[in-house]
């Protein structure tokens, strides 16, 4: 698994694909097999990724992006400006969402070729309709497929790094979420990590920025011992990442980037969706990955929730601890220790 720093500088050996996905590290993931698609149609070209800066790491571990273009804006939202350099890009793909905002800021960079949705208010691009019931990585391969780069939306493994693992074989819990409404609450994974324990399983439980306080509380809660609780004061370095979640038992996860890089590394996991379908969001079918999710009837079959609330979804609290043990325990066997 290969390393860079962002680099926003324009390469003027060689045409630039500058692509726009300045979301998440799940979202970054979710557009693998877009980003494998291009890297494979448009040989030669400098793959230029416009997302937050703390997603280097993740962006060069895909192997499929040159550069990176750091940029952010908060929330979901668009950001306001590019600090592109250069002479235009060749192609400029809109890979962050449906709407005039990210079209009119890829248009103003100039680029020859601009692949995106349609939408009336932006009449001078032709693209194909968005769909709203669509899993995200099979939107953008439609996308691709419209302008004639073909992408398979299961093409979607990202190489696990050569690392060793700090704990081999462990059950990885990220009570962790952007948002409280796919945040479970922290006693059940507790208790889910205590009973794992007490089965015999290794435990650890993963933090991402700011997490601290969250992961340490799940650990003291299911009477892990010092040392189970990986991050929570800054991002786990990507690559000490992947080595952990490519090489463990599996990963309890909620509805968030680390169930798709479980995804990705082809880590078995069970994942609690709340407030919005596995269908628009879930892991490929299979006996890998065990998801969980109880809509209850008359409610909206993709969005029955508010993906960004303040508060544990009613559908997300619907998921027991029995379920979550019960689903562990039915993952298939680990592979071997690497």
């Amino acid at each position: 698994m290969s390393q860079h720093r962002p680099d926003a500088r324009a390469n003027p050996s060689r045409p630039a694909v500058l692509v726009l996905r300045a979301l998440g590290l799940g979202d970054l993931l979710t557009a693998v097999p877009s980003l494998r698609a291009l890297r494979g149609a448009l040989p030669g070209r400098d793959i230029v990724l416009a997302a937050p800066a703390r997603l280097a790491q993740a962006a060069a571990a895909t192997g499929l992006v040159d550069r990176l273009l750091p940029t952010s804006a908060p929330g979901r939202a668009v950001p306001a400006a590019l600090a592109w350099e250069g002479p235009p890009p060749e192609l400029a793909v809109d890979l962050h969402g449906n709407g005039p905002p990210s079209h009119l800021l890829l248009q103003r960079l100039g680029p020859r070729r601009l692949f995106a949705y349609r939408h009336p208010e932006t009449p001078d691009i032709e693209g194909p309709e968005w769909l709203a019931d669509e899993h995200e990585r099979e939107r953008w391969c439609r996308l691709l497929g419209w302008y004639g780069v073909r992408a398979d939306p299961e093409d979607l493994r990202i190489p696990a790094p050569d690392e060793p693992s700090p704990a081999a074989g462990a059950v990885v819990i990220h009570p962790g979420a952007d948002a409280g409404a796919r945040r479970w609450p922290l006693e059940r994974f507790a208790s889910v990590a205590r009973t794992l324990r007490a089965c015999g399983e290794e435990v650890v439980v993963t933090a991402g920025a700011g997490e601290a306080r969250l992961a340490g509380r799940v650990a003291a809660e299911a009477g892990l011992p010092p040392g189970a609780v990986w991050g929570g004061t800054g991002d786990v370095p990507f690559v000490e990442l992947c080595a952990l979640v490519s090489r463990a038992r599996c990963v309890v996860v909620g509805d968030t980037g680390l169930a798709h890089l479980a995804t990705a590394l082809g880590t078995p996991s069970v994942v609690l969706f709340g407030p919005v379908a596995p269908r628009l969001w879930g892991p490929p079918p299979g006996d890998r990955h065990r998801i969980l999710w109880h809509r209850g009837p008359g409610e909206d079959a993709l969005r029955p929730g508010d993906a960004h609330g303040s508060l544990p979804d009613p559908r997300l609290l619907r998921i027991s601890v029995e379920e979550v043990v019960e689903a562990v325990r039915g993952l298939p066997a680990p592979a071997p220790a690497r």
